[in-house]
This record gives C-alpha cells, sequence and structure tokens, in this order.
C-alpha cells in the first residue's frame, strides 16, 4: 500500500480544532467580466473561543481605492458590488467586529484588505514581505494599487521567515498559531511577497481544511494539473504542495475567489459553519 509521502498529524484526546464560517465580502469583475466573489472567514477556537477573520474582502466604499486600481475597473465599466461588507456580515451573523481579536490578511492586495476600521481591537497579522508593499504604497507612491494603510500599522503584526518554525503535510514552513495543534499559518509567498495561507483543523477528528487565498485564481489549478487554459495564476511550488494536500483524506480546500464553492456552500456563510468533512 502506497502511504502518504508528508501526512498530516493524527488528532489528540481532546484535539482542539477551529469552528469555521465564510463571510460575504463583495463581488469583482475578472478582465472577461466574469463575476468572482472576494471570499473572508471567521474562525472560533473550539476549546478557548478564541476568534480571529481571514481576509476582510473588498471596501464599500470605491472611491477610497488608489487610482491604479479605480482605473482598471472604470476601463471594464462594471464597478465592485459590495451589498455588505465583511463588518456587515459579521453583525449579520451575530458577531460584533468590535471584539474580534485578530485578522490575518492572506496578503496586501485590494481585494482582500477591505476596511480594518471596525476592528478597533483586532491586532493585524501579516506575511514579513507585506510590510515593503505597503512602505511603498499609495499615497506615498501615486502609482501603487496597494494602499499604505491597509492595516492599522500600530496593531499590526508582521510574520518573519524564522515564525514559521515547524513544518506540517507537505508544506514546509508552517506556524502552530495556537501552539495545540488547531491551526496552522502556512508560508506560500509565491504569489506575491508575503502571501500566507491557512490550514485548519475542522473537527476532533481528522477533519481539515485549507484556506488557500491566492495560491491559484481558479480551484481547477489545484484539483486538475494539466489545466492550461485558464488564464490566472499558478504559482508551481506552492500549487504543487497544495495539490498534495488535498489528495489526503478528509481534507477540503477553498480559495479566496472559487464561484463555486461559494454557490454549493450557501448554508457555510456565518452564521452558519462549514461541516467537516467525513
Amino acid at each position: 500500500m502506497n502511504e502518504t509521502p508528508h501526512p498530516l498529524p493524527t488528532p489528540t484526546d481532546n484535539q482542539p480544532h477551529m469552528i469555521v464560517s465564510a463571510l460575504e465580502a463583495g463581488t469583482l469583475y475578472t478582465r472577461k467580466l466574469r463575476a468572482i466573489p472576494s471570499l473572508a472567514f471567521y474562525f472560533k477556537h473550539s476549546a478557548s473561543n478564541w476568534h480571529f477573520l481571514l481576509d476582510l474582502g473588498l471596501r464599500k466604499d470605491f472611491e477610497s481605492y488608489p487610482p491604479a486600481v479605480k482605473g482598471v475597473y472604470e476601463q471594464r465599466g462594471k464597478p465592485l458590488e459590495v451589498p455588505q461588507d465583511v463588518a456587515e456580515s459579521c453583525r449579520k451573523g451575530g458577531v460584533d467586529p468590535a471584539v474580534v481579536e485578530n485578522v490575518i490578511l492572506t496578503h496586501v492586495h485590494w481585494d482582500h484588505i477591505g476596511d480594518h476600521t471596525p476592528f478597533t481591537k483586532a491586532t493585524f497579522t501579516l506575511g514579513e514581505g507585506g510590510k515593503a508593499l505597503l512602505d511603498d504604497g499609495y499615497p506615498g507612491s501615486p502609482t501603487s494599487a496597494t494602499l499604505s494603510d491597509s492595516a492599522p500599522s500600530a496593531r499590526t503584526v508582521f510574520l518573519a521567515q524564522e515564525d514559521f518554525t515547524t513544518s506540517i503535510g507537505p508544506f514546509p514552513h508552517a506556524l502552530d498559531y495556537f501552539g495545540d495543534g488547531g491551526v496552522y499559518i502556512i508560508h506560500t509567498p509565491d504569489h506575491v511577497a508575503g502571501h500566507i495561507t491557512v490550514l485548519a483543523r475542522t473537527s476532533s477528528d481528522g477533519a481539515w481544511m485549507y484556506f488557500g487565498g491566492d495560491v491559484a485564481d481558479d480551484p481547477r489549478l489545484v484539483t486538475d494539473p494539466s489545466t492550461t487554459d485558464i488564464a490566472g495564476c499558478l504559482d508551481p511550488s506552492d500549487i504543487a504542495r497544495v495539490r498534495e494536500l488535498v489528495k489526503m483524506p478528509r481534507v477540503e480546500f477553498v480559495l479566496s475567489h472559487d464561484c463555486e464553492w461559494a454557490r454549493e456552500n450557501s448554508d457555510a456563510f456565518l452564521p452558519g459553519r462549514i461541516v467537516p468533512k467525513v
């Protein structure tokens, strides 16, 4: 029998895990005017009830984006659609943004940063490479598509390479976020400097879910290695590890702009939750 090259750790007794819900965070349009979601996620620790968000999606205030972003969408003739932003999605699901302890941003691209101002208590966690992008962002650099205030500077922590002190499954650089094996931040920088993703246990008995951010623009790039006709990001080393991961038992995955997942999992949006894979 073939063994998995990099198996995931087995659960301990009373293994802590994450209770996860999706959050509506707006819709954007591709170059071919295909509507895609910008997904965010709400995580609650099963033992401590500590909660955090992964990404903040789109801003409702389109005019607050840099000219480099606004110009693209003005040319396409398709505005962003943000019926409710992440803060509103939280409130609708019964979570007060002001009590959220932490926000993890997979990266500082404009369609992931949302509006951080309602999250007044939260510490923001970013990959180390994000700092240089923010330091060189708009308005200091007028042509940048990155907003320099994408995260509150006084409450932002940047994870350095040396913070990723463990490995998990096929990923050589990971951080055990709570130190109990319940959720890992993964160093996946191929998409852009500072890009990080999350691998979380979703049950105490061995279910997992990988939140891949923009490691790929389309899930078919993960599930079908022969796919070559999809325009978008394909990050060779990171994507190869994700392909290995999702072949493992009881592992699911979702990407930030995954249309199909959003359509098929409407019950997973807060106040609903993602059902662990059996």
